[in-house]
């Protein structure tokens, strides 16, 4: 039975994660020479961050490393020496929940296409009501008509899938490392995500004041306090890029810029050689006047991602495009594909995903590199689904696997967002926060208004997903320290020595990955090949 004192323990458990300080230390390292070779901390020459959609840690691995096994489906038999991980199953919760649904298993195939859930800042929030997490049914919960909801309507945002769906994610938690303590750097969408993962804040945006038909734009649920500066809380596009001016299926969104520097300026000034690579990227023509159009489209399990949302190109997935520095509105694709990379290329980073796999077949994977699906690929419910997602990140890593790069890269899985889905862990609150938008401990309240840092960046978020692939990771592991979006930031910043943002970002307070790596007693972990259609082991 679930305690009667419940809500006095979740409310001691609340006000001890907004006291709870992260360490704050740098990381120390030598100082390297800036150049494509320069040295760097680690034995790691090569960073791959795969950047998927909208899950939580619940969502994949509620029951990890226990699959139901239905005849069939993919079948996932767990080593012996499989540790536990902090999930539904080991907390007591698939049966004694609190939410008004019980969790469930979500089955494989087209029964793996569900309906986006509301994941917006505030709601995110009340989800978790004062520490009790049981009002994700109420706050997050999306159903009914027209979407698979199990019959379970807003109760939905329970499901959770096991390794007989998302197999290749749990066949890389067995042979690499996994991080069941991984958080959003705060609450919020995709966008804001995606700022945390190469800025680590989204503190310094200022609303585009019109909307690409005209119309005046507002910055309500867009810039915390519905301010015209300020921090991203919601999905905003790039003020500016072309692809977003001329679909027509965004004609009334609201637009903004951002300033300061991101880990693109960071990599520049040591001249490393990197790139963010992103499905529908590349123009498939052009208006009359003379801007890109990005109209590619595929359809996946979920139907055509040009029906379900605006096509490939999901403008506000491209963190780098609300920086004057690092953008590419024009969607220049490189002039050169020798120099894909650097900074002479004409395409200032920004890359469609062809391009990708051109410099991976010429033997010219940048330093780092950052994978963006098309959406048909990239996870998010509603337009994609755990299948076609895992296609696309088996091919990859079997790709990396089977190439020159394997021996010095490590390949991060990581989120944007939880998408609102289930889960039952309340992070520690770093960056507390009281703006009208804020509710994790009541009615415009994340903790205290004068907090040190930038309010309206309340989190740490929701609990994700963090897997890492390489000969260096540690094999069948689960770290358990926590850790956010942007210490994949602090991990660059430090292999490389590019020093920190500034600007108040969660850099440099962000829990290291170095416990998902084991770079000492020489033992480096083999490749793994998988089926990109099934996830099963095939090597």
């Amino acid at each position: 039975m679930i305690s009667k004192n419940l809500r006095r323990m979740a409310a001691i458990a609340l006000a001890s994660n907004l006291a709870l300080a992260m360490p704050g230390g740098l990381f120390a390292s030598p100082a390297k020479e800036g150049s494509e070779s320069a040295s760097t901390a680690t034995p790691i020459k090569h960073v791959i961050v795969i950047f998927d959609e909208n899950i939580s840690f619940d969502h994949y691995f509620a029951t990890y490393p226990h699959a139901t096994n239905p005849r069939g489906e993919p079948a996932f038999h767990a080593q012996d020496d499989t540790p536990r991980a902090n999930n539904l199953l080991s907390g007591g919760l698939l049966t004694e929940n609190p939410n008004s649904t019980q969790p469930f298993r979500m089955d494989t195939g087209v029964l793996s296409v569900t309906c986006d859930q509301n994941h917006s800042y505030t709601p995110e929030q009340q989800a978790l009501d004062h520490g009790l997490v049981d009002k994700f049914p109420e706050s997050t919960g999306s159903g009914g008509p027209g979407c698979n909801d199990y019959g379970k309507g807003t109760g939905v945002v329970m499901g959770y899938f096991d390794g007989n769906t998302v197999t290749a994610m749990w066949n890389y938690a067995q042979h690499y490392a996994m991080s069941d303590n991984s958080y959003g750097t705060m609450f919020g969408p995709s966008a804001v995500g995606a700022l945390n993962l190469i800025a680590g804040t989204t503190a310094t945006a200022t609303l585009f004041p019109t909307k690409p038909n005209g119309a005046a734009a507002s910055a309500a649920g867009n810039i915390a306090n519905g301010s015209n500066t300020g921090p991203v809380i919601g999905d905003p596009r790039p003020a500016g890029d072309e692809c977003v001016l001329t679909n027509p299926g965004l004609q009334t969104t609201t637009m903004v810029s951002l300033v300061g520097p991101n880990v693109g300026d960071l990599l520049n000034a040591k001249n490393i050689t990197w790139g963010w690579f992103q499905g529908g990227f590349a123009p498939t023509g052009f208006s009359a006047k003379g801007q890109a159009i990005c109209a590619a489209h595929h359809a996946g399990l979920a139907g055509d991602d040009a029906v379900e949302t605006v096509g490939d190109y999901i403008p506000h997935h491209e963190p780098f495009q609300y920086y004057s520095s690092t953008q590419n509105l024009h969607h220049v694709q490189p002039s050169n594909a020798a120099l894909i990379g650097t900074s002479a290329d004409g395409a200032n980073h920004q890359y469609d995903l062809s391009s990708f796999w051109l410099a991976l077949g010429e033997d010219r994977l940048p330093a780092v590199t950052y994978l963006k699906a098309a959406a048909y690929q990239d996870g998010h419910p509603g337009y994609s689904d755990p299948i076609d997602e895992q296609v696309f990140v088996v091919g990859v890593i079997n790709a990396i696997a089977n190439s020159q790069y394997w021996k010095d890269t490590a390949i991060i899985i990581a989120y944007d967002d939880s998408d609102g889905w289930y889960d039952h862990v309340l992070g520690p609150v770093v960056n507390q926060s009281a703006v009208a938008d804020d509710a994790l401990a009541g009615a415009g309240d994340c903790g205290a208004a004068t907090a040190v840092g930038t309010q309206g960046r309340c989190g740490y978020g929701p609990r994700l997903p963090l897997l890492v692939i390489s000969p260096y990771a540690k094999q069948n592991y689960i770290d358990h320290r926590a850790v956010d979006q942007s210490s994949i930031l602090r991990f660059i910043e430090d292999n490389w020595d590019l020093g920190r943002i500034g600007n108040d970002s969660s850099d440099v307070k962000a829990g290291k990955l170095d416990g998902l790596f084991d770079f000492d007693d020489g033992r480096q972990a083999p490749k793994l090949i998988l089926d990109p259609s099934t996830g099963v082991v095939l090597k």
